[in-house]
């Protein structure tokens, strides 16, 4: 059976959501559609006025670019497959939470356009490298991250890795949903 197409998902939407047409909607949420969408295609762009759009729990492989929205500022695509982070460049400027956990993410380019980027769930990835962490110190206005679930912390608990993930974001206030203190970045310092 063929995946759900974002034209029929926006459809639904709008027969869920009487009497508001999705152009004009600030949050459009078309997650685990029933089949899945498996491709994101340009249909998309007629949520001109979207500030959150979520996609999570879908079977999406490849992100594409969406030029039309630009007043996204929260995009939600976890629970996908997808392995590389693009098409950012168009939303790179509004956006300001990019939810992407549980997908098959190993490298952290793509985001260099997020310049009011200030959360980046990427938990349950596959991030095995801290050079990939590290990118992250590009984008100053990072406050939050999740990375647990990845291969970079193998076996231990997030708490052990904590020091490690300031370390490469010097400028991060909370990881894997704890707030950074004192000791944590006194830690970091310490690491080699």
């Amino acid at each position: 059976m063929p995946g759900t197409l974002c034209k029929d998902a926006i459809k639904n939407w709008e027969a869920e959501n009487e009497g508001t047409p999705a152009s004009e909607a600030k949050i459009v949420k078309l997650y685990a559609q029933i089949p899945p969408i498996e491709k994101m295609d340009e249909s998309l762009n007629v949520l001109e006025a979207c500030e959150h759009l979520s996609l999570s729990t879908n079977s999406i492989v490849r992100m594409i670019s969406l030029p039309k929205l630009k007043n996204l500022k929260i995009l939600s695509i976890g629970r996908n497959a997808i392995n590389r982070i693009i098409g950012l460049e168009d939303i790179g400027q509004t956006l300001e939470q990019l939810w992407m956990s549980y997908n098959s993410i190993e490298k952290l380019d793509g985001l260099q356009p997020c310049v009011k980027l200030h959360t980046l769930f990427l938990s349950n990835n596959k991030v095995a490298k801290w050079d990939e962490v590290a990118k992250l110190s590009q984008l100053t206005e990072l406050k939050n991250v999740l990375l647990i679930g990845n291969p970079i912390y193998g076996e231990k608990e997030k708490a052990e890795m904590k020091p490690h993930v300031i370390k490469r974001i010097p400028q991060i206030k909370y990881v894997d949903g704890v707030l950074i203190d004192d000791d944590d970045r006194k830690a970091a310092e310490e690491l080699e």
